[in-house]
């Protein structure tokens, strides 16, 4: 008896990864939009692969999340991590996103509203031109997201599935996810529209550039000024 529950089990996962095979290739498609042109889809499929026979194997269907929200998580994650792994940013570009993080971060503290690109530029001493070519630099050397402030993006998502198989991670994340909804309202209007667009409608830079009439560097630039200004109101988040 125990071999035939232990046979039908496999047969499960085989099906699983049989039927979500299609998944792991739409979500590489997807990221692949978002990451400079050195990474191939060949190796997102294959870390996504990896990720969907983790979650076949450590899927728990009584815990109310479905399959798919459950391996989508996983295959992403799965991917992320393999591309931190291999990380291509230099020191440099990390260096100068932490220092618009704490130029925010100290100007926002000491004026009390929202700060501009100009005023961000004037307190690190350097020209309105070089700071956007920082911010673009920081954007399409890395993925800059929800993932750098210590959760997943998913939790910007509406839908809570996600977090059903972890009652522990669901309170954290639930409370992460009030704080960081009030922090989104609280951005410029126009950055908050650019992560509503990237993550919610799950627009690409340049199907945002062509609702906002931009062009897709000025998309990057928008977004990645958007996360530092997140990043630097969320500190408490992270320690």
């Amino acid at each position: 008896m125990v071999k035939a529950n232990s046979y039908s089990s496999q047969i499960d996962k085989s099906t699983l990864l049989e039927q979500h095979t299609v998944l792991v290739k739409r979500i590489a498609y997807h990221l692949l939009a978002r990451l400079p042109a050195s990474v191939l889809v060949d190796d997102l499929i294959q870390s996504g692969m990896i990720g969907l026979f983790e979650a076949a194997n450590n899927f728990d269907n009584s815990k109310g999340a479905s399959f798919e929200t459950f391996a989508g998580i996983r295959i992403r994650g799965a991917m992320l991590d393999e591309m931190r792994r291999g990380d291509w940013t230099p020191r440099s570009v990390h260096k100068n996103s932490r220092m618009i993080s704490e130029a925010i971060k100290q100007l926002e503290s000491q004026l009390g509203r929202d700060v501009s690109d100009v005023e961000v530029a004037e307190k690190l001493d350097i020209s309105l031109n070089h700071y956007h070519h920082i911010l673009s630099e920081v954007s399409s050397g890395k993925i800059l997201g929800i993932d750098d402030l210590g959760v997943s993006e998913y939790t910007i998502k509406t839908n809570d599935d996600s977090l059903s198989n972890d009652p522990y991670q669901s309170i954290e994340q639930s409370a992460f996810k009030t704080g960081l909804a009030q922090c989104i309202k609280s951005l410029p209007e126009r950055e908050a529209l650019v992560l509503s667009l990237y993550y919610d409608e799950e627009l690409n830079l340049k199907e945002i550039g062509e609702v906002l009439e931009v062009s897709e560097s000025r998309v990057s630039q928008i977004h990645s000024q958007a996360m530092h200004r997140l990043k630097a109101r969320m500190q408490s988040w992270q320690s």
